[in-house]
């Protein structure tokens, strides 16, 4: 069984993903981005290490090797995984294709100021966010991977000084990704999965209430907010409409003694409250 796993490890993930389907939404150096198998979803989270032959989705918060990725998928034991290979004809002794591609550059960030760019408060108001609120909390980042060419995006900086960075084109983290915590020493506390919905809560509510605030910025982080959620009286959930959301709900559910409230009832009709915002103000 070992010397089988270990073979069978071999394989190609980006071919197993290619007979299943899925093709690349993008590239970059040696990692290929697939819309996620495990759910619907419009932004690929799937990727797949291709020297590595590894793969990590983030909306999962789980990755792992390519039996690991069938098992998953199936919903089976690892015997079964092994069957499920060989009965579709996987070669057990397809090698991985080493990729060699240059070492991935440093980014460097040239400047960080107010938002002022005019391409990147339209895309804040394209999402309906109040620009007064967006100016208090997110910055403009000027940074570059290669001393050459200059990108800017809006950026909401997380615990770990990281910035989560985002313009209608790019979406990363510039930094250690990390949650965002808002202490306003408040007995109660609103969570979100991103920035963009913290900031929909606060256009919707035409004010900053009286709460603390975290952002998770991955529903992968979802175990730090533990112990910083039991210190509360009252804990509200902003999540996603989505199989990520759900985990990240009940996650808590089963961790934290106090009650949590899930807020989803209130845009129970679309994919997160930055959609709810946009449906009512077009």
């Amino acid at each position: 069984m070992k010397n089988n796993c270990l073979t069978a490890n071999k394989i190609s993930l980006e071919n197993i993903l290619l007979n299943l389907g899925y093709t690349p939404q993008k590239t970059r150096y040696s990692e290929k981005w697939f819309i996620s198998p495990f759910r619907n979803e419009k932004t690929p989270s799937f990727k797949i290490d291709i020297n590595k032959n590894i793969w990590y989705d983030f909306g999962e918060g789980l990755g792992g090797t390519a039996i690991d990725f069938i098992m998953k998928y199936n919903n089976c034991s690892i015997k079964e995984a092994l069957d499920i290979l060989t009965s579709n004809n996987y070669s057990f002794q397809e090698p991985i294709k080493k990729i060699q591609t240059p070492r991935k550059p440093k980014y460097s960030i040239l400047k960080v100021t107010e938002i002022t760019n005019h391409n990147l408060i339209e895309y804040l108001n394209s999402r309906k966010i109040n620009i007064e609120f967006a100016k208090r909390f997110l910055f403009q980042v000027h940074y570059t991977f290669d001393l050459k060419k200059e990108y800017y995006a809006i950026s909401f900086m997380n615990n770990s000084g990281g910035l989560e960075t985002r313009n209608p084109f790019f979406k990363g983290c510039l930094g250690k990704k990390e949650i965002t915590s808002i202490n306003n020493n408040s007995e109660v506390v609103s969570l979100f999965e991103s920035w963009s919905d913290f900031l929909s809560y606060l256009t919707l509510k035409k004010g900053i209430p009286n709460e603390n605030f975290i952002v998770l910025n991955s529903t992968s982080l979802i175990k730090k907010v533990i112990e910083m959620t039991e210190k509360h009286s009252k804990i509200k959930c902003f999540f996603d409409n989505d199989i990520a959301g759900n985990k990240a709900f009940t996650y808590l559910q089963e961790n934290i003694s106090k009650r949590i409230i899930d807020c989803r009832i209130h845009y129970k009709e679309h994919n997160d409250l930055n959609d709810y915002l946009v449906s009512k103000c077009t």
